[in-house]
């Protein structure tokens, strides 16, 4: 079945929007073209695929457009546009030995700065490198932490929650230092976390809650759907994701 990210990327093309690579991925490029429909229809330009722009995108496009006013075109998820980037990439892993993956040196190269130049080993840390291409991709105004491969930093990005919800950024002290990911629920002692660098691939894990030092939401974020998760235990508690 079509994610609704792919679905977003073919109605904007079908709209006369969009004119990018059809990955799947909600980036920049797709932000820039909500943004054009909005401004064509009279809309707030937010660049967020609301209700209101996405039922548009529903309706007919151009003169080839087969698939307007398909009823089977996909809700609008709650999971908020970083997590879907996270959960496109899950499964993505480190090469064991001398070689990297070069889909995770390409989140640093995006980065550009010290963090490209500085970024050149899979064997480093990258639970941090791996929010901030997530955030960085849908999020492109919300300021990212200056150090974001440090987890840690992550505990003053954008804006602090009391309690958790789908897709709050969790960050963990751990011996030696952090780790950071994304909120998918909970039992009773520990997070469900999607994330990178957990057993050396994005995958969701268990991470004790006594960890948590931080409980974060980006300001220029979707706004919050719903409150905890409660999940049955699922595999053994993480223990160091370094």
């Amino acid at each position: 079945m079509m994610t609704f990210d792919a679905w977003l990327i073919s109605r904007l093309r079908a709209h006369g929007a969009y004119s990018g690579v059809s990955d799947g991925a909600y980036g920049r490029a797709v932000i820039e073209a909500l943004k054009r429909v909005q401004q064509a229809e009279g809309l707030p330009v937010t660049g967020v695929a609301d209700e209101e722009t996405v039922a548009v995108l529903r309706g007919p496009g151009n003169s080839r457009d087969l698939l307007g006013n398909d009823p089977t075109a996909p809700a609008i998820p709650a999971e908020p546009s970083w997590m879907r980037e996270a959960r496109r990439l899950m499964g993505t892993r480190e090469i064991p030995g001398s070689k990297s993956n070069p889909v995770i040196l390409s989140w640093a190269k995006a980065l550009s700065g010290w963090v490209a130049s500085f970024y050149k080993d899979d064997d480093t840390a990258w639970c941090g490198l791996f929010m901030a291409h997530c955030f960085g991709l849908t999020l492109p105004i919300e300021p990212l932490p200056s150090n974001p491969l440090s987890a840690l930093a992550w505990s003053q990005f954008g804006q602090g929650l009391r309690e958790p919800a789908l897709g709050a950024l969790l960050v963990f002290s751990r011996e030696g230092g952090g780790h950071v990911g994304l909120y998918v629920g909970e039992d009773a002692d520990s997070y469900h976390v999607l994330g990178g660098n957990q057993s050396n691939s994005v995958s969701i894990t268990r991470v004790a809650k006594s960890r948590c030092v931080g409980i974060r939401w980006p300001k220029s974020g979707e706004r919050l759907v719903g409150g905890r998760i409660r999940l049955q235990p699922n595999g053994e508690v993480s223990r160091n994701e370094a």
